[in-house]
């Protein structure tokens, strides 16, 4: 039998799916913004209206899905649960309830201080060291981001004057087993991060056509002989207004993108 990696089913029904469990909500924002940080969603909802409109549900208990307005527009705010696994089931469903566009951010290790320092990260792509996208995307050492979600981050970064980095990031799903060996490894394939999504997040994207636009942040760093922590228990609390505003404006020119798109699809029964 071939195992997982050299046997991908590009069948998009599978015996369970997203809609199976999770039922599309009429008005459901159509663009979402979700982080990993439950330290960012307490402190956003906590000084700004939000209200809650669904729940994902799994095991570890039910995440709220909120409305919140910005610019006179409504987007979902959720909160994404750690590992490829767990965030892909997570966009799955809300994919399934409505969703047309996911903004998705969160910490990073560091691999390359040099060139990171305190920038935006924007990955252009990803090194596969993670199971959950096998079953997305045929197998590969890497998968490249969308170059027209990349186009836009990074004209919204530098509207804004946003100090950003765009390189290649390094996904794994072992957050204790990234070794010296390894990371020497994907540094000298020229990873300037490590995380634990970003190529599941890129491969469930095309594999549902949805755009998935991540971008990160540093927090610990292994570009030293010793591993520094620095802000990794923050869970990017301490910046948190600002990590929340450039998703917040990502999600802004992402909607008027998608509405756009959808207003410029033929009408064929009008050629009748």
């Amino acid at each position: 039998m071939a195992a997982v990696f050299n046997n991908f089913q590009e069948d998009t029904n599978a015996f369970i799916n997203p809609g199976d469990l999770t039922k599309e909500i009429s008005g459901f924002p159509q663009i979402c913004i979700s982080t990993f940080s439950e330290n960012i969603i307490n402190h956003f909802i906590e000084t700004n209206e939000a209200r809650i409109i669904a729940h994902l549900y799994s095991s570890n208990g039910a995440i709220p899905v909120y409305a919140v307005k910005y610019a006179d527009m409504t987007f979902g705010l959720f909160l994404s649960r750690v590992g490829a696994p767990a965030c892909v089931a997570g966009l799955e469903e809300i994919i399934a309830l409505g969703a047309k566009g996911i903004v998705l951010f969160g910490c990073c290790g560091v691999l390359n201080q040099s060139v990171v320092q305190n920038k935006i990260i924007i990955p252009l792509s990803a090194v596969r060291d993670e199971g959950t996208s096998y079953h997305y995307i045929p197998s590969s050492e890497e998968i490249s981001a969308d170059s027209s979600s990349v186009n836009l981050t990074t004209r919204c970064l530098e509207q804004h004057g946003i100090p950003y980095v765009a390189g290649k990031v390094w996904t794994t799903d072992a957050i204790y087993r990234e070794t010296t060996g390894l990371i020497e490894e994907r540094k000298k394939q020229g990873c300037i991060a490590v995380d634990m999504e970003c190529f599941a997040s890129l491969a469930v994207s095309k594999f549902r056509n949805v755009p998935v636009i991540p971008f990160l942040f540093g927090a610990d760093h292994l570009d030293s002989d010793r591993w520094e922590p620095r802000d990794l228990t923050d869970y990017g609390r301490h910046l948190s207004d600002k990590y929340i505003a450039i998703a917040l404006e990502i999600a802004l020119v992402l909607g008027e993108t998608v509405k756009s798109a959808e207003t410029k699809k033929p009408d064929l029964l009008s050629e009748i």
